[in-house]
């Protein structure tokens, strides 16, 4: 339900939502659902319900308990927005990330349009970093939802990349993250469409991390681009918790 994470561009994670259901083609080879129904079968108490979307009250108040501060990935095995959590729901859970104000939290949805319909009953503290999920040119409309909203840091998950995303205006978008997709029922991803990418967040000096090739074995792919690794983030003043600027490695 919540610990040290593997993915490269967070620290832990926090699950207070499990499950989820498709709604795009990103959804189609779900990491969350196959790793739940593994979970499932190991007897995890928590994944009883298999994908099922389920919420876990008692898993509100975890980050409360972490001293040490982290970078934690909300939702990691669900959508925070998705249509059948209740609203009191949501904001409780943006309670939790106001109260834990050591910590820096990333919320990530496919559901932009929820997300702009509640943005502004939500308290966006300044340590709440706002994401959207963008893996072709059908859902780029999920960025300007993204940009009605009152996040103080706005991000673009572009994972896995399973198209190229013509006149990507990154305007008022903080970082852009981006990845192919791996496992088993892994779909290509070009290069070009990659390189296009990272060449706009130059033009508009977004921070961009590139995470993985990806593919049947995403480890011996690496996560090379043009000889390098892309580890770029932005920069956080932590007094003033403001972002300006690239660096290189989290």
């Amino acid at each position: 339900m919540a610990g040290k994470s593997k993915i490269e561009w967070t620290e832990s994670t926090w699950n207070p939502v499990t499950g989820c259901t498709k709604i795009s083609a990103g959804c189609l080879n779900c990491y969350a659902e196959r790793l739940a129904i593994r979970l499932k079968a190991m007897g995890q108490r928590n994944y009883q319900n298999g994908f099922e979307l389920t919420l876990h009250e008692r898993m509100l108040d975890y980050p409360l308990k972490l001293k040490t501060p982290q970078i934690i990935f909300v939702n990691s095995m669900s959508d925070l927005f998705h249509e059948k959590i209740p609203i009191e729901y949501i904001l409780k859970v943006f309670d939790v990330m106001k109260r834990a104000h050591w910590h820096r939290f990333q919320v990530l949805t496919k559901r932009a349009d929820r997300l702009s319909e509640l943005s502004p009953i939500l308290n966006w503290t300044s340590n709440i970093w706002m994401g959207v999920t963008v893996e072709n040119a059908d859902v780029m409309y999920r960025i300007n939802h993204l940009r009605q909203t009152n996040a103080n840091v706005k991000f673009l998950s572009v994972e896995p990349l399973i198209g190229p995303l013509p006149d990507l205006d990154l305007s008022g978008i903080d970082w852009v993250i981006v990845g192919g997709e791996s496992g088993p029922s892994a779909r290509p991803m070009e290069k070009q469409w990659v390189t296009d990418i990272k060449d706009v967040c130059l033009e508009y000096n977004v921070p961009f991390f590139f995470k993985q090739w990806g593919g049947i074995n995403k480890k011996k792919a690496g996560r090379l681009l043009d000889g390098r690794i892309w580890d770029e983030v932005p920069i956080i003043d932590t007094k003033k918790q403001e972002t300006a600027g690239n660096i290189l490695a989290l």
